[in-house]
């Protein structure tokens, strides 16, 4: 073999590297679809990556390196794992006799209550909490007066963690808040997304020069390579222990909706009081000691016990590539199916797994109204054509679906009848439910409730509606990129 090389080499050397290129090529894809096969993968995934390197085995390779390996999550995140589950132990016995008074309320609320919260509470995910204040946050417009009010009143610790953080109106007008508190001695951690804070700029220096402990939660940059999975897709902020904000609006003045920038930017946010608090801290302590290789107390002043008296019932829901279970997924397919009257979803990423899917078509052929608002024009046009493929089985089988068009709706939003919501930064996609870090804050309070109910009516106003007929009497082209964006699904 050496010495056919060689004389080819010798005699015609283009032809020589063709062949030893061709070798190479060979020999990468074979072992990356070995790779593929013994991860064990879910059969649509691994079939999408194998389809890929067959069909376009350069543009495959390269797909899968940037986005299929588990190479980190095995080095990363299973120990990560292990360890927030060993800090979620040590939490949950230090507040026992808590633990066991909310269990014994619990017992009082409804059936529908109780399994979601068991649930979360057997898989040691979180714990129900009953003294809470939970206020509705629309757009930018009311979560950025909000945020920067309670930081303006710290009077120990402020707690950030985004994925989005820009250095932009929003973000400055932040980051010469923190300052100030910092050299008021107020205790400052700041975590950001490496990915997604690809516009923080000098924020992070700024804040370490002035005190602040600050991370970059799994820089992009490792061994040369990028990587879009597992990133920290969460939105929270926990000021002394007693104040929190969650939900889908980033640090961006995209959300501010000022006539700054062309699309208007609908989303939901929430402002948290009481136990609740406790869990999202908790939540925060887990990304900090993944960050630093270093915690603080379970007591004052990062713990408090609430001195409300609200009997608003509220559960924190994470999950991530380090969750023995897929929580955000399992949580939201628990409230599908416990459904007695209606279900509301607002969402920008619409890519279900089967599970979802199912749950909406057998909760709207049962006679339950099921209304889905997603967004006219995405963000992605991948993703966009992508969920539109889902749409005509909603339709057939009774699902109401609309399209958002007075800008692009990113709320991540789910009310179930009158007594149930669920807010955070969950997308109804894969991505959301395996591989990116992820909250979302489940309350059972029905004027809050109500609230949303309100917002998802006026989001119905600026929304169109979609007849299955027109739907289906689309072009064969529209359907055929649909279908083709489909196939990628996994991937995306």
């Amino acid at each position: 073999m050496y010495q056919a090389l060689y004389f080819l080499w010798g005699t015609n050397w283009h032809i020589a590297l063709k062949i030893i290129g061709y070798v190479l090529i060979s020999l990468s894809f074979i072992g990356v679809v070995g790779t593929i096969l013994l991860e064990n993968r879910n059969p649509v995934k691994a079939m999408a990556y194998i389809m890929l390197l067959v069909f376009v085995p350069i543009l495959g390779l390269v797909v899968y390196y940037y986005l299929g390996r588990d190479l980190r999550k095995k080095r990363r995140f299973t120990l990560k794992g292990s360890k927030d589950e060993t800090l979620m132990l040590r939490y949950f016995e230090s507040q026992r006799q808590e633990i066991e008074q909310t269990q014994l309320q619990l017992r009082k609320l409804v059936a529908s209550k109780q399994e979601i919260s068991a649930m979360l509470l057997n898989t040691r995910h979180s714990v129900l909490s009953s003294d809470n204040r939970v206020e509705l946050l629309l757009n930018g417009e009311e979560k950025f007066p909000a945020v920067m009010e309670a930081l303006k009143a710290a009077r120990h610790h402020i707690h950030i963690e985004y994925y989005i953080f820009a250095a932009d109106d929003v973000g400055n007008a932040i980051a010469e808040i923190l300052v100030e508190k910092l050299k008021e001695g107020i205790e400052v951690r700041f975590i950001y997304d490496d990915l997604g804070s690809d516009n923080i700029g000098d924020i992070p220096d700024m804040l370490e020069e002035n005190g602040a402990e600050v991370f970059s939660f799994s820089p992009v940059l490792i061994n040369f390579y990028l990587n879009a999975n597992y990133r920290n897709h969460r939105k929270i902020i926990v000021i002394d222990g007693e104040v929190g904000f969650t939900g889908g609006i980033n640090m961006d003045d995209r959300y501010l909706n000022n006539a700054k920038h062309e699309v208007f930017w609908r989303d939901t946010h929430l402002k948290l009081e009481g136990d609740v608090v406790n869990m999202l801290q908790l939540q925060f302590m887990m990304s900090y000691r993944y960050c630093s290789k270093q915690t603080f107390t379970f007591g004052p002043p990062y713990f408090h016990r609430s001195a409300l008296q609200e009997n608003c019932f509220v559960d924190v829901v994470a999950s991530g590539p380090d969750s023995e279970f897929p929580m955000a997924m399992q949580t939201i397919l628990m409230a599908i199916n416990n459904a007695r009257r209606s279900i509301r979803i607002s969402n920008p990423y619409f890519i279900p797994n089967e599970q979802i899917l199912t749950a909406l078509q057998m909760a709207a052929l049962s006679g339950k109204t099921v209304q889905l608002i997603l967004p006219y024009r995405g963000d992605s046009f991948f993703v966009q054509h992508a969920a539109q493929s889902y749409i005509k089985s909603m339709l057939d089988a009774g699902v109401k679906v609309y399209f958002y068009q007075k800008g692009f709706i990113h709320a991540k939003s789910i009310s179930i009848d009158d007594n149930l919501a669920i807010v955070g930064s969950v997308n109804l996609d894969y991505r959301s439910f395996y591989l990116n870090s992820e909250i979302a804050v489940v309350v059972y309070d029905k004027p809050l409730v109500s609230k949303l109910n309100a917002a998802f009516e006026q989001d119905l106003q600026d929304s169109v509606h979609i007849d299955r007929r027109s739907w289906k009497n689309r072009s064969v082209w529209q359907k055929f990129i649909d279908a083709v964006c489909r196939l990628l699904t996994p991937l995306l």
